[in-house]
């Protein structure tokens, strides 16, 4: 005995039927395949964003140490600074320590016979000088020897002079001299340092 099979169903719709199951299979795949995508581009940008964080970090540290390393050279200039201004002050002192040995030595060589010097005051380097000489002509002397270039004194200038008479002493008469006051200025001496350069450039050039 044979037995026939009949399909019942429609063959329309068996075909939709797939066509309906591959195109969900398809989506499915789809969306499945975009998801795979997805998470391994957001490993791959977390690793790559994790790794520049690092980078940035190990830059701002390395930074932090410069900077502490650039204030600490800042810190050591200044301190190199002001000991050398230090250096300068004591130097200066020192120098000026002998200005007023140097002041009366040249005032005793070139003070002229027939002046009397009766009031000599010091302020840094300028000096007043006061004085009682017996004629004009001994002052313009004084001047002239006071304006020596091997001097410790320069630019001596007169800044008054009188005539008056000088009263009568024992043995002496009463006479006319004139009192005088000049100004004149004090050369500091070279730093150390400075003269041992100007005389090594001197032999340089010789």
């Amino acid at each position: 005995m044979n037995i026939v099979l009949i399909n019942l169903l429609p063959h329309r719709d068996a075909k939709r039927k797939k066509r309906r199951e591959a195109f969900y299979a398809g989506v499915f795949a789809s969306i499945l395949t975009g998801g795979l995508v997805l998470a391994l581009g957001y490993t791959v940008l977390s690793e790559m964003i994790t790794q520049q964080q690092s980078r940035n970090d190990f830059l701002k540290a390395e930074n932090t140490k410069l900077d502490g390393q650039i204030k600490d050279i800042a810190s050591l200039k200044a301190e190199i600074e002001a000991l050398r201004a230090r250096q300068s002050a004591v130097e200066g002192l020192q120098a000026d320590r002998n200005l007023p040995v140097h002041l009366f030595d040249d005032l005793t060589r070139d003070t002229p016979a027939g002046v009397q010097l009766s009031q000599i005051r010091q302020d840094g380097t300028a000096v007043l000088i006061q004085g009682v000489a017996l004629s004009q002509e001994r002052v313009a002397d004084f001047l002239r020897n006071l304006s020596r270039p091997d001097g410790w004194l320069e630019k001596p200038e007169l800044i008054e002079i009188r005539s008056q008479i000088a009263p009568a002493s024992a043995g002496n008469t009463a006479r006319v001299v004139a009192q005088f006051q000049l100004r004149a200025t004090l050369k500091r001496p070279a730093p150390p340092g400075a003269a041992s350069g100007a005389a090594a450039a001197s032999s340089a050039h010789s």
